[in-house]
């Protein structure tokens, strides 16, 4: 039986409380979307949004939903004016508001449709859907996706090696949406206490699997110690003779320091440099010979300036000072303009292992991270170079990747963090980079075989379903005849 009508209490207008309501939630939502979220935070603050828009009267609930989520969202403004012009700026902001609004809104109607406690999973749902198709269609992806809130709370991110991004996001996504439902529809609601149970069984069933899965450990692995290195200072192309033997002086003491130590790979970032041709085959014979004389394998990063355009490649060189094999950037950044798009994937046998090349942004990319999942390599190699304030998201982007699939991933950033994480995402190492003399980082890690996973096999099998239920819960939500009222939506 449904609720009656007057058990949901909807207000007629704008009131003070409802304006303050929506201000602190928008408050809130700021630290559940900042660049480093504060990730408890985003498993609470929907709910009260939700449970806002609902109760709002018709006349009101569209700018309250609005303020908030406007509030919330605009917390990436200043990193977002590092990257982009000011125009695309408030583009990037109406969207994101947008999209916020027409899930919250969706899901609102089907909430105040069909007001059964099962349109609680309308609101993950829409989740995955926007998320899968963003994934898809942009050119940045699925950035900053929700359930990269969950970076560090690995039982939870363990989800992503069965359906990846979607199925954290899902999880993420029901827990509030069931208790927002629970507010509006009240306690004693016909299937309350069924879907409540069974959110709670999800949730549970969900951590205990990540819990056995942290606890899961290879059999036999061999132990590689790593050196990552990097010098924050950048070398364009009309940079002076002194200045770039500076900056390739003080890497050269850091790969020799890294030797010294013992590492057997040694892994710089992204673009050390941008040089012409000439100066970039002068560069390839200097890394090189670092190779050779340390006898270690050294991969790094540059960017060629020819007539077709810049290359933004990572070099692998082998301990006997020969370039093994390089690899082109797939995915560029918004900066990169006039860039050629790499389209292969690179993969090498050493040191007793299967070893993938990306670099940066290509492993913000659900698809590329597969690919490698399913050319079973065990480590990823990815020089980066992060604007600073997105360091924490970019690397745990990343790390989800080894998450999806298997695999560890070491990455070397700069002005952003070197980092060193495993298949179930832990962080055997991290450190910020920094400027001239820069940092460096050792660390011996276990090298085991990829762990297969249900998400290489399967790839985003959850987030096209989620596409495929959301639209016809919205042509549900619309050709049914309204029973209790128009001015409820």
């Amino acid at each position: 039986m449904l609720l009656p009508m007057e058990s949901l209490h909807v207000p007629r207008g704008y009131s003070a409380i409802s304006i303050i309501a929506a201000i602190v939630i928008g408050v809130l939502l700021r630290f559940v979307l900042a660049l480093e979220p504060v990730w408890s935070l985003a498993w609470l603050v929907p709910a009260p949004l939700l449970v806002l828009a609902s109760i709002a009267a018709q006349r009101s609930w569209r700018v309250l939903t609005l303020v908030a989520v406007l509030i919330g969202v605009s917390v990436n403004v200043p990193y977002l004016l590092v990257v982009v012009p000011a125009p695309m700026v408030a583009v990037i902001v109406a969207g994101q508001t947008l999209l916020w609004y027409f899930v919250v809104s969706e899901s609102r109607r089907a909430l105040l449709r069909w007001r059964t406690p099962w349109a609680a999973l309308v609101y993950p749902v829409m989740w995955v859907s926007v998320d899968t198709l963003m994934a898809a269609l942009l050119r940045d992806g699925n950035w900053a996706s929700l359930a990269y809130t969950q970076s560090d709370v690995l039982p939870v991110m363990q989800t992503a090696s069965l359906f990846g991004v979607a199925g954290v996001l899902f999880l993420l996504a029901l827990v509030p949406s069931a208790i927002a439902t629970a507010v509006v529809l009240g306690p004693r609601a016909k299937g309350m206490t069924a879907m409540l149970a069974a959110t709670a069984a999800l949730f549970i069933a969900a951590i205990a699997f990540g819990v056995v899965r942290l606890q899961t450990r290879p059999q036999s692995a061999s132990v590689t110690r790593f050196g990552l290195a990097a010098v924050d200072d950048a070398i364009g192309l009309q940079a002076k003779a002194p200045y770039i033997n500076a900056i390739r002086s003080e890497y050269d003491n850091q790969i020799a320091a890294l030797a010294a130590d013992g590492a057997r790979v040694v892994l710089l970032p992204e673009k050390i440099a941008v040089a012409s041709e000439p100066a970039a085959a002068e560069w390839q014979a200097h890394l090189a010979a670092q190779a050779k004389t340390h006898h270690l394998w050294l991969n790094a990063g540059m960017a060629v300036q020819t007539s077709a355009g810049i290359l933004n490649e990572a070099w692998l060189f082998n301990p006997n000072g020969e370039l093994d094999t390089s690899y082109r950037k797939q995915f560029m950044a918004p900066p990169e303009r006039g860039y050629v798009t790499g389209r292969e994937y690179v993969v090498r046998e050493f040191e007793g292992a299967r070893y993938g090349m990306a670099i940066c942004k290509d492993m913000h990319f659900a698809t590329l991270g597969r690919a490698y999942g399913q050319r079973q390599a065990a480590v990823m190699l990815v020089p980066a170079w992060d604007f600073w304030l997105d360091r924490w998201m970019a690397s745990r982007m990343t790390a989800m990747r080894g998450i999806e699939n298997g695999y560890m991933v070491v990455r070397a950033a700069r002005e952003g963090l070197l980092t060193v994480t495993d298949a179930q995402g832990r962080i055997l190492a991290e450190r910020n980079s920094g400027q001239l003399p820069g940092v460096r980082l050792r660390v011996d890690a276990p090298v085991p075989a990829p762990i297969a996973t249900l998400y290489t096999r399967v790839g985003n099998v959850l987030g096209w379903a989620g596409v495929a239920v959301a639209a016809l819960v919205m042509w549900r939500t619309r050709v049914i005849k309204k029973r209790h009222g128009k001015h409820l939506l």
